[in-house]
């Protein structure tokens, strides 16, 4: 039944994406934090097609945040390639140094990976990254995010899944390694329901995130999956709210066309959630952007 109602929520998100749009004015209040490039191997387009779309709806800010790679263990299907990582670079800054009217910000998107981190910061050091999303879509070496794992579910405790999930995404806020948490609950991708009370994980969650000082991100890709509502759920963004944690915004853009995509529901989780501000990134710097007049726009 549970799989029906998402599926149903779904199919209304897709009829209504066109009526729900922002204004450019909304738009120019905002950030998409979150944008992919052809270089990771599961995404379409150029740096230049996510920025001409960015342009297009009137976000001020766009950030590239294209999938590190981790050394000795090469992915072309998930991950760029390490002598891609270069270009990527030096493609996001030519844009960056090339366009006036919209900030274009240098990103990468890390995963946690205990066993590999130090080969992993060791790659990004040279590069002057304006922020560093840190992802966990691994669980003890299950690919758990990937859609072609899917089926690796039915082998697997989907309540011992989600203890190890948020335990990992603790260890991650505490390393030190990460600016902001990307989909921040994305263990629910595919679906994925537990049986254990969910609100001590989010608490957890949110207190490493408060004492750490790393933000998250409302992520809307979640919209277009199985689990059809954003990455964070609402009690774990007010949980995060009740501990001053900041909020950044992201599309998880694949394709040019998801830029900024269903930032109107993002724009109503954080008003549900009392939030009237969110983090924008340079040098690795955090400073908070008041939206609280996109109400009137």
């Amino acid at each position: 039944m549970n799989r029906i109602r998402r599926a149903v929520k779904t199919r209304v998100l897709e009829w209504t994406r066109e009526r729900r749009a922002l204004s450019r004015d909304a738009y120019g209040l905002l950030v998409d934090y979150h944008v992919h490039t052809r270089l990771c191997g599961h995404a379409v387009g150029e740096p230049e097609d996510y920025l001409r779309r960015a342009i297009e709806i009137g976000l001020s800010e766009i950030g590239f945040a294209d999938h590190m790679p981790i050394p000795g263990r090469p992915d072309p299907s998930i991950y760029m390639a390490l002598d891609d990582l270069p270009r990527y670079v030096e493609a996001v800054q030519e844009l960056r140094d090339s366009v006036s009217g919209i900030r274009v910000r240098l990103g990468i998107e890390m995963d946690y990976l205990p066993e590999a981190m130090d080969r992993i910061l060791t790659a990004a050091e040279p590069f002057a990254f304006d922020y560093v999303y840190g992802s966990v879509h691994f669980i003890d070496e299950f690919g758990f995010s990937d859609s072609r794992n899917a089926d690796g579910y039915r082998a697997k405790d989907r309540d011992l899944l989600y203890e190890r999930y948020f335990e990992l995404f603790r260890e991650a806020v505490e390393s030190g390694a990460f600016d902001v948490m990307a989909h921040p609950d994305i263990i629910k991708k595919h679906g994925l329901t537990t049986t254990l009370p969910l609100q001590p994980l989010y608490s957890d969650a949110a207190d490493a995130l408060a004492r750490a000082g790393v933000a998250i991100e409302i992520n809307t890709s979640g919209l277009r999956r199985p689990a059809a509502e954003a990455y964070p759920s609402l009690a774990f963004l007010r949980a995060c709210a009740a501990r001053g944690v900041p909020v950044t915004l992201g599309s998880d853009a694949h394709a040019p066309a998801h830029v900024g995509l269903d930032f109107d529901k993002a724009l109503g989780l954080l008003e549900r959630a009392g939030i009237g501000e969110i983090a924008t990134f340079e040098g690795r710097r955090r400073t908070m952007r008041s939206i609280e007049s996109w109400r009137r726009r």
